[in-house]
């Protein structure tokens, strides 16, 4: 029998101190680049949205890749690029990441969201958002390590 997977992840990342220096003017390359660069890694993007100070990402992996690398080397990439294309030579991503496992029934829901994140933001803060997600998915999490 060969074995056969599908392993969907939503993964929210913040700018360090969630600075709100992702521009509007070039957030649309910065999630672009963002998925080429998980197609580099071998996965597939599904979404790849955010706000001033964040972002979101939904993506497939393969069982042998492990997340906290591919999340390294996708924020490694992304800084350097930030830095390069846009004269932010301090940008920097926070050090940690929610990442949630999503059910194939759930995947279209989730692109979504991500694909509404200008809209969603104009009502509710990333901190509230996030609380909200880690608290959804039964997270429990320290308010000191909060961003």
């Amino acid at each position: 029998m060969s074995t056969y997977f599908k392993l969907h992840y939503h993964i929210v990342f913040a700018t360090k101190r969630r600075v709100a220096c992702l521009d509007k003017a070039w957030r649309a390359q910065l999630w672009e680049y963002m998925g080429g660069t998980i197609r580099g890694l071998g996965g597939v993007p599904h979404g790849v949205g955010g706000y001033n100070d964040h972002v979101h990402l939904l993506i497939d992996l393969k069982p042998t890749q492990l997340l906290p690398d591919v999340v390294r080397e996708l924020k490694k990439a992304s800084t350097e690029w930030v830095r390069a294309h846009h004269g932010l030579r301090s940008f920097q991503w926070q050090e940690g990441y929610g990442v949630f496992s999503v059910g194939w029934r759930e995947r279209d829901s989730i692109k979504d969201y991500i694909a509404r994140q200008e809209e969603h933001h104009g009502k509710r803060d990333f901190h509230e958002e996030y609380a909200e997600l880690l608290k959804d998915a039964g997270v429990t999490f320290d308010p000191k390590y909060f961003p």
